[in-house]
């Protein structure tokens, strides 16, 4: 498998991978346009932009979006995160050059009829609704603005009802005017696709787009801070969230190695003392997350009310146990799984198209994977151990809690216990 790239004279960016042996192929734009890009009267936009998309174009109708990519066998979807915004499909591959069409034209010719901003307006604020009612999703967007707050990076990917509910016509088409500009753009394909042909139709969708340059996007800053929302729901829920290095950063595997040792498995630290050996919730996790210029580890449990305390401060503790003596063992199970989740996964177009467009969008290139593998396999004990003393002591935190929750300590208390 090889991966080849190119980029058009506006700047348009093209990647693709052929893996031979497969007769369909994902291919999508993403666009360096999401939550963070957004001034604070435009939180929401990007999202409500995603779902515009597929309510028509100058050429199909919502319906004829939808059916002719259906006619053909594939499907088509997107998503909104933080720093991209993705239209993308899964097709045969004689239905290519037809998936590339359909996706140009929405990215690119969306009517914004009125009447149907006031569908999806509704649609969303459904959505907005649903999350709330989501206990274990609406902390991490609660656990986020503690981590960033009054910065884009810290606000909700859905924005707040009152912003949603304000969006017109003219608000959409000038955040597509300011974000949806060609060297913004990373056409990426993978499976069965020839890289050449998809350079041509790019030629032809893309290469008549106007060059210019990327907006400003305001510098993350790890603020940490505690937000806290009682409810009578069944559980407490509990997250914490420590500054962590972004996806620039070496330092990245190290975390990732750490957050899979602490909490990525069952034969994770905190997986074995907290729910195996003390019974004190059914779900518990650490994961490492990344952005451009920053990055967060984060720990989840849910727990009872009575129990909010005591797996707090347990949480604390096998963190700083971790500085002492995490072993080796317990630092190859972790590489060993990061390996094998990251080579199963590209075993998928869809996940391996993504991955090409990720890579260009942070570093310009796709990085060989043996280069990828081999910063995985150079993480030494020495490394984890540090990164765990700075996780246990130094790094600064960001706590959220939902539920019952008077008994849970507060953000200062297990400050305290760090310091302990």
């Amino acid at each position: 498998m090889s991966v080849q790239q190119d980029q058009l004279a506006n700047g348009f960016r093209i990647v693709s991978e052929r893996m031979p042996g497969l007769q369909s192929a994902a291919i999508g734009i993403w666009v360096t346009a999401g939550g963070r890009h957004e001034r604070i009267e435009q939180n929401g936009i990007a999202h409500f932009l995603e779902h515009m998309a597929f309510k028509g174009t100058r050429t199909r109708s919502a319906l004829e979006i939808a059916e002719t990519i259906e006619d053909v066998g594939g499907y088509i979807n997107a998503y909104t995160s933080r720093e991209v915004t993705a239209y993308y499909a899964r097709v045969l591959e004689a239905d290519v050059p037809l998936a590339l069409d359909v996706i140009a034209d929405i990215v690119l010719n969306p009517v914004f009829d009125p009447k149907e901003i006031e569908v999806e307006r509704g649609v969303i604020l459904q959505e907005i609704g649903q999350a709330y009612d989501t206990p274990d999703d609406v902390i991490f967007d609660w656990l986020q603005e503690a981590s960033y707050r009054d910065q884009p990076l810290g606000r909700t990917i859905l924005g707040p009802s009152e912003r949603v509910s304000a969006f017109s016509r003219a608000d959409l088409a000038s955040f597509v005017t300011e974000h949806y500009r060609p060297g913004q753009m990373i056409l990426s394909a993978a499976g069965a696709v020839d890289h050449d042909a998809l350079v041509k139709l790019a030629e032809t969708l893309f290469g008549h787009l106007e060059p210019g340059p990327a907006s400003p996007v305001e510098p993350a800053r790890f603020t940490g801070g505690e937000y806290r929302k009682a409810k009578p729901l069944e559980q407490a829920h509990f997250a914490l969230a420590l500054e962590s290095p972004g996806y620039r950063d070496d330092a990245i595997y190290t975390a990732q190695i750490y957050s899979s040792a602490l909490g990525g498995g069952m034969s994770s630290r905190l997986f074995q003392e907290i729910r195996e050996l003390r019974g004190l919730c059914y779900t518990i996790f650490a994961q490492a997350g990344a952005y451009a210029d920053t990055g967060s580890t984060t720990i989840y449990a849910g727990t009872s009310a009575g129990q909010i305390g005591e797996l707090a401060e347990i949480t604390i503790d096998e963190m700083k146990r971790a500085a002492e003596d995490m072993s080796e063992a317990e630092i190859a199970r972790a590489r060993a799984q990061m390996k094998a989740g990251m080579l199963m996964g590209l075993e998928s177009p869809s996940n391996r198209a993504e991955r090409l467009a990720r890579l260009v969008q942070i570093w310009d290139r796709v990085p060989p994977l043996e280069d990828t593998v081999a910063r995985i396999d150079a993480v030494t004990t020495a490394a984890v151990r540090d990164f765990a003393e700075d996780m246990a002591a130094r790094a600064p935190v960001a706590m959220a809690l939902y539920g019952p929750i008077d008994a849970a300590p507060s953000l200062d208390q297990l400050q305290q216990r760090r310091a302990a």
